[in-house]
């Protein structure tokens, strides 16, 4: 069991504990260490073994779990999996967990929790393996004050394309236009990533619309955060919120986001519809309808993440990827590379710049 990925629960609730260690136990490669209820447990076991994964809760008695995150991540930054209740107040407390410095987030409900644990075991060993190989050293580099990366599981289920939700981008929006639009997706390591980049830009930026791999109720906190950090606006996308200069769209989690246009002016609709490269929303999808409609107007971007989501659709746009080194997972870039996709590849701290240069460029 030397090479097994050693993994440390931390939550009050024996059922979850006590559910976990089964499941990741019975997963090859992956082993439990232990098992505990509370952080000042952990840190007497981490004295005699520190774990490769810790999958953390955020309410826990004597010391929280945002509390012991951050001091993890100033003494041994660790690949953490925060383990958090899908309610709004969860969404917020996460996000200020994900600000010290986790690499994913595993959602779990109030109630039927030892059924829904067990029916996602899938998804949860997935996140687990991601996060044992993820970048910690970049999370570290950007730790203070940052939010943090989130992404959401993979899913179990037949991987579509964005097929399923439109056609290809065979007909290329006309050129002349007053309108540019940024489109940016990305997946693990993502929120701290777009906190970078978006806090860079001007007011006077034009629309950008992003897809960030999260599950639903997060992606609104998320976006308050932002909005609150930058100079341009940042919201959670609603159907037919228009697409303007010195505004940031996110997808909500849950739902499709594609780009829309009406005459000279863009618009986002939000839709439901099947999982595309298991991920809801999709980067392939918003990278496609953004092709459609915007066409040699539009710049794509493709950040950290885990997967190939987004590397087909960036095929169809003029594109930046973000770098390897500044990726805390060279995922859905490295895929994009592989296809040809990428145009240009750029460090995580110059990406704004870059998105800036590329749209000064464009012609009219």
């Amino acid at each position: 069991m030397s090479n097994s990925i050693r993994v440390l629960v931390v939550d009050d609730s024996a059922v979850v504990r006590q559910v976990l260690t089964g499941m990741l136990d019975a997963a090859p490669g992956i082993q439990v260490i232990y098992a505990v209820a509370d952080p000042i447990l952990a840190m007497e076991r981490m004295k005699v073994q520190w774990p490769d994964v810790i999958v953390l809760d955020v309410e826990m008695p004597r010391m929280d779990g945002i509390t012991f995150l951050r001091k993890i991540m100033q003494e041994r930054p660790t690949p953490v999996v925060i383990c958090s209740t899908l309610t709004e107040k969860g969404a917020q407390t996460t996000m200020e967990a994900l600000a010290a410095g986790a690499v994913a987030i595993v959602t779990k409900p109030k109630l039927g929790l030892k059924q829904f644990l067990q029916d996602t075991s899938d998804d949860l060993v997935a996140t687990i393996r991601m996060a044992a190989r993820a970048n910690v050293a970049s999370l570290a580099r950007r730790s203070i004050g940052s939010a943090k990366p989130v992404a959401q599981p993979p899913q179990p289920t037949a991987k579509h394309t964005a097929d399923v939700i439109l056609a290809p981008a065979g007909d290329r929006a006309m050129v002349q236009t007053t309108e540019r639009v940024v489109a940016i997706g990305t997946s693990t390591g993502g929120t701290q990533a777009l906190e970078e980049v978006l806090t860079s830009l001007p007011r006077v930026t034009p629309g950008i619309i992003i897809v960030q791999h999260m599950p639903e109720k997060f992606t609104a906190a998320f976006a308050s955060r932002l909005d609150g950090l930058c100079q341009i606006t940042v919201q959670e996308a609603r159907n037919n919120d228009r697409v303007i200069q010195g505004r940031a769209l996110i997808a909500p989690g849950g739902k499709h986001m594609l780009l829309r246009r009406n005459g000279a002016q863009y618009f986002v609709e939000v839709v439901d519809g099947p999982l595309v490269n298991r991920h809801r929303p999709s980067v392939d999808v918003l990278f496609r309808s953004v092709a459609k409609c915007a066409g040699a107007n539009a710049l794509g971007v493709i950040m950290t993440g885990m997967g190939d989501d987004g590397a087909a659709g960036l095929l169809e746009m003029r594109n930046v990827a973000q770098d390897e080194e500044s990726c805390v997972v060279y995922g859905m870039p490295k895929e994009a590379v592989k296809r040809g996709a990428v145009q240009k590849t750029v460090q995580l701290q110059l990406i704004g710049k870059e998105i800036l240069l590329q749209l000064s460029s464009f012609t009219n």
